[in-house]
């Protein structure tokens, strides 16, 4: 059999990312097994397992394709000289516009709908390493909000910084319960503004 190239590898790579997406999405992932992505993808099980250790890495690697790293967000969105406010405003308008999109929307949905705990995949784990992600990156954007007394004096930046994260999983985990119910645009981008405003240096405290 004549070896495969660079690029052919890659195209099966991506062929079986793809599946297990579609499967994971429909099944759900305890519900999954590699045969039938790899029957999804019109491959072999053992091609499966040439690019994956096992379905957790499998899963993983579909998780990595849509993970949205604030501070990415922010550079695709900001321009470097935006005061930490805007460059937290911005990054949030570019996550919600991400998660929009039908990739995105489905694999979160499969994170948070469609996994179950097992032996080697813990949903709840993820999620938690996410968050921290999150929060790590928001909190750095409030502490220099702070250091440029943009914040209101009364406002711990760590506070501002937890504030926000609740208002984000509670939107993201109401929008992908149903996601006909309201536009994550335009519902995330009123509450993040509202937040900020009143986040504010000059904002009245009561």
């Amino acid at each position: 059999m004549a070896r495969r190239t660079k690029a052919e590898a890659e195209a099966t790579r991506v062929a079986l990312l793809d599946a297990a997406e579609a499967v994971f999405f429909e099944k759900g992932v305890a519900c999954t097994s590699l045969e039938q992505i790899a029957r999804h993808a019109g491959l072999t099980r053992g091609a499966v397992y040439w690019h994956f250790r096992n379905k957790s890495d499998l899963f993983r690697a579909v998780l990595d394709r849509v993970r949205m790293p604030f501070e990415e967000l922010v550079a695709e969105s900001a321009a470097p000289d935006a005061s930490p406010l805007d460059a937290i405003r911005l990054g949030c308008q570019r996550g919600f516009h991400q998660l929009e999109q039908p990739q995105h929307r489905r694999v979160h949905a499969t994170l948070l709908h469609r996994c179950e705990f097992s032996n080697d995949i813990d949903p709840q784990a993820i999620q938690a390493e996410m968050a921290e992600e999150c929060l790590g990156a928001l909190q750095r954007y409030f502490d220099e909000a702070r250091d440029q007394q943009l914040l209101r004096e009364d406002l711990d930046p760590l506070v501002a910084t937890q504030l926000l994260q609740t208002t984000l999983s509670g939107l993201y985990h109401d929008w992908l319960r149903d996601t006909e119910a309201f536009s994550l645009q335009e519902r995330g981008n009123q509450l993040v503004d509202t937040q900020l405003r009143l986040f504010s240096r000059g904002t009245p405290s009561s």
